[in-house]
C-alpha cells in the first residue's frame, strides 16, 4: 500500500468544504436583507405572514413552508440549498448564553427575572394551573407616540395550557 502525497492529501482536504447551517443562512438572510434595502414587513408581505413569524423565521426559530422558503429565497436571491434550510424544523432558542449580553434582548431577560412570578402568579390566579403556549402564539410589536417619547408595545397572546391529572 502506497502512502499518499502529503502535498495532494492536504489539497483534496482543503477543497472539502463543510455542509451549511441554519445559522449560515441566517447570516446569509440578514446580509440579503440589508444588501436589498428590504424591511422585515417587506419580506412578511411578500410571504404573507405577520413580521413578527416572519423575522422569527427568517432569523432561523420558526419553520417555513416550501412555498414561503421560496418567496423568501426569490426576493432574498438565496441559493436553492438555503431555501430547502428554511424548511426544516429548527433548533429553537438562538441565544448563546444563558443571560443575554446584547443590551436589548437583555432587557426581556430582565422583564422576566422582575415579573416573572408575576406573570406566573396571576396567570395561576385567572386560569389555573398551567402555562401559556410559545407554540399557539402570536405576537405584535407596534411603535406607540409618546409625546416624551415613542414606547415599544408589543402584545403577546399564547393559548393557556392546563396541566393535566392522570
Amino acid at each position: 500500500m502506497t502512502k499518499p502525497d502529503a502535498p495532494e492529501a492536504l489539497l483534496a482536504a482543503a477543497s472539502m468544504t463543510k455542509p451549511m447551517t441554519r445559522a449560515d443562512v441566517t447570516e446569509m438572510v440578514v446580509m440579503a436583507r440589508i444588501q436589498k434595502g428590504l424591511t422585515w414587513a417587506a419580506i412578511a408581505k411578500a410571504i404573507g405572514q405577520s413580521k413578527e413569524w416572519t423575522t422569527a423565521a427568517l432569523l432561523g426559530q420558526m419553520q417555513m413552508t416550501k412555498e414561503q422558503a421560496e418567496t423568501a429565497g426569490k426576493l432574498l436571491g438565496l441559493p436553492e440549498y438555503a431555501v430547502l434550510l428554511l424548511q426544516q424544523v429548527p433548533y429553537k432558542g438562538s441565544l448563546e448564553s444563558a443571560v443575554p449580553t446584547d443590551p436589548l434582548i437583555y432587557r426581556f431577560y430582565e422583564l422576566v427575572m422582575i415579573y416573572g412570578t408575576t406573570f406566573k402568579a396571576l396567570i395561576h390566579e385567572e386560569f389555573g394551573d398551567g402555562i401559556m403556549s410559545a407554540i399557539d402564539f402570536k405576537m405584535d410589536l407596534t411603535r406607540e407616540p409618546d409625546p416624551k417619547g415613542d414606547r415599544v408595545k408589543i402584545v403577546m397572546s399564547g393559548k393557556y395550557l392546563p396541566y393535566k391529572t392522570y
